[in-house]
């Protein structure tokens, strides 16, 4: 059976826990993700308490981080999404996630409704991927790819 979690805070506390079990295992997020048999990006997500992971995923999870049953249960549970707490972030990597956003959130817009009409990119229906590419000026550059789903807005 599906359960879902109202209460943030034990996902959050769940979140701590794993993460420090990451860093004193030296485990990447690659690692996680290939224990679970899903993409980095969701498992990553998971662990810090934002999708449930399936049954086999998040007890293989569990196992990898020397968590108990109780915490593999947890894994499985609907979030409560939502992991920046009110206000501008202060952390300057999601800060500057943000100040895209406020820069080229209405471009995006602009730019969506134009080739898609009226409706919204779908961050259920959703992939993203991260990778580090050369700058061929000298240096790296981050390449993030949103890959979500149209959904038109629809009359009724």
């Amino acid at each position: 059976m599906v359960h879902a979690q109202f209460d943030p805070t034990a996902r959050q506390a769940l979140a701590v826990k794993a993460v420090e079990a990451k860093v004193r295992k030296d485990l990447s997020w690659q690692q996680i993700a290939d224990t679970a048999g899903l993409s980095v990006a969701f498992v990553t997500a998971a662990v810090l308490g934002q999708h449930p992971l399936p049954e086999n995923s998040a007890k293989a999870v569990a196992e990898l981080l020397g968590l108990d049953d109780d915490a593999a249960m947890l894994l499985r549970t609907i979030p409560t999404r939502g992991s920046i707490p009110g206000g501008v972030p202060t952390d300057p990597t999601i800060y500057r996630f943000y100040e895209m956003l406020q820069v080229y959130g209405t471009t995006l817009k602009a730019l969506v409704h134009e080739q898609f009409g009226d409706g919204i990119i779908s961050a259920i229906n959703f992939k993203l991927d991260v990778k580090k590419v050369a700058d061929p000026e000298g240096g790296e550059r981050a390449v993030i790819t949103l890959d979500g789903k149209y959904l038109p807005t629809k009359p009724f």
